[in-house]
């Protein structure tokens, strides 16, 4: 029997104009609804709003929607601060009041536990938060030379496409940053190759006396001339910023000018530590909220100087060093070589020798290569958005340890990775809250406390 054809053109579809009361916020932002047993995603809309919304992409269980218009606002909607907000795609919740997104956040989080891990903490912690505005110390900007206007584009793409905005500031990127956003359009449009550096990312370190330091790596898909290089140059002495290129992969990223700078570096005092760090190397982009993350990290973790701790997904040793002042004998693993050695050269730097640090790959852990680590008396755990569960679920009755601190960066997989423990690893969710590292951002950073229960 012949297959009936599809309607390629089904998830394109423009939908009718309806009408709905918005329930709730999903992890993209996007206001959430049901209408006729479809769940329907509309963008801009808040919870408890009536809007109208019209469909841009149907599917047979749901659909996402735009709104037309707000028919009941919310009593949380905000004017938004950015006068990009809406065009580009970086920030998603700045019509929605501050302390109102956290609060959505630290809902979402609860969802995802019992929805999706099927557990419950018994305690919700106060959610972290500092400020709300120029907090981002690392970025990647889109670079596009428009031919028919005569101009270069630098900023975030816009939402949900792969044009780069048009903008001249950016409100959550560090003030000297965003300042530099309309220099650098100009600098670039009088480049030779304005139409070959499709990228630039921006680092920056702490203060040197007093002044921002601020890495830029472009992106160049040719060659400078040396019109380009004198450009670049007046340039960052002009902004009193290092400029540094990258011609192909990672490895090719390299300073171009000046040569003699100041190293990236930011600081934990509490700790009384100073991580260096490469500027395409991965740390945190809000150190305000890095240093009282940390802090509760450890006060859950609550190392002691007599026990055996791992840092699993350790990086540069954010967590492992303050660890290690505990006097606790610590190991940091990571799966990238270079950020092993970064680990190394600040736990030198800082006078710790009661760390080792290791590369491995903790995606492909197994419950033999785990025994052959040896026991440990409690575990932190930071992995990126694809979570930790073959690391979880190579624990065995062997090689338990008595209490996992686990930090994420994506709710729904520390809730799958939450039901192997607790569900199946014997133990227990003592507290989980989030960390608003991306103020005005859907993302969701959070924290949890596991507890040997058997």
């Amino acid at each position: 029997m012949a297959r009936r054809s599809r309607n390629r053109n089904a998830s394109s579809q423009i939908g009718e104009i309806k009408q709905a009361r918005i329930e709730s916020l999903d992890q993209e932002g996007r206001g959430v609804t049901h209408v006729e047993g479809k769940t329907v995603f509309v963008e801009d809309a808040l919870p408890n709003e009536t809007v109208t919304y019209q469909s841009h992409q149907i599917k047979s269980s749901y659909e996402v929607a735009k709104v037309i218009q707000v028919l009941k606002q919310s009593n949380q909607r905000v004017t938004p601060k950015c006068p990009h907000f809406g065009l580009c795609g970086g920030c998603k919740l700045q019509h929605l009041d501050f302390s109102a997104q956290v609060a959505a956040k630290q809902r979402l989080l609860e969802n995802d536990l019992w929805h999706i891990g099927k557990v419950k903490a018994e305690n919700m912690l106060p959610p972290l938060y500092g400020p709300a505005w120029g907090y981002r110390h690392k970025a990647r900007l889109s670079v596009k030379y428009v031919a028919k206007k005569q101009r270069v584009l630098v900023g975030f793409n816009e939402k949900a496409t792969n044009f780069v905005a048009d903008m001249n500031s950016c409100e959550v990127v560090v003030p000297a940053v965003s300042a530099l956003i309309e220099p650098l359009q100009r600098l670039i449009f009088r480049m030779s190759i304005k139409d070959k550096l499709p990228q630039i990312e921006l680092a920056v370190g702490e203060k040197m006396d007093g002044q921002d330091v601020i890495v830029l790596i472009l992106r160049i898909l040719d060659a400078l001339n040396e019109q380009d290089k004198a450009l670049l140059k007046v340039f960052a002495d002009e902004h009193a910023v290092q400029v540094w290129t990258q011609t192909k992969g990672p490895d090719t990223i390299k300073p171009f000018y000046p040569v003699q700078v100041p190293q990236l570096q930011y600081s934990l005092p509490e700790f009384v530590l100073t991580y260096p760090f490469k500027p395409n190397e991965f740390t945190q982009v809000n150190p305000l909220i890095n240093q009282v993350m940390i802090r509760r990290a450890m006060q859950l973790l609550s190392p002691q100087a007599h026990e055996k701790i791992a840092d699993f997904f350790c990086g540069i040793g954010n967590f492992t060093l303050p660890i290690a002042r505990s006097g606790a004998q610590v190991l940091g693993l990571e799966g990238l070589q270079n950020l092993v050695e970064r680990a190394n050269e600040s736990a030198q730097l800082n006078q710790i020798s009661n760390v080792q640090f290791g590369v491995s790959d903790l995606f492909k852990m197994t419950p033999a290569t785990l025994s052959e680590l040896g026991n440990f008396d409690k575990w932190l755990v930071d992995p990126p958005r694809d979570g930790a569960h073959e690391l979880v679920k190579s624990l065995d009755a062997s090689n338990r340890p008595q209490r996992i601190v686990y930090v994420s960066c994506n709710p729904a997989t520390l809730a799958r990775d939450a039901g192997v423990l607790v569900n199946e690893k014997g133990y227990q969710l003592k507290a989980a809250g989030v960390i608003n590292m991306f103020p005005h951002t859907a993302h969701v950073e959070s924290i949890a406390w596991f507890e040997r229960a058997i």
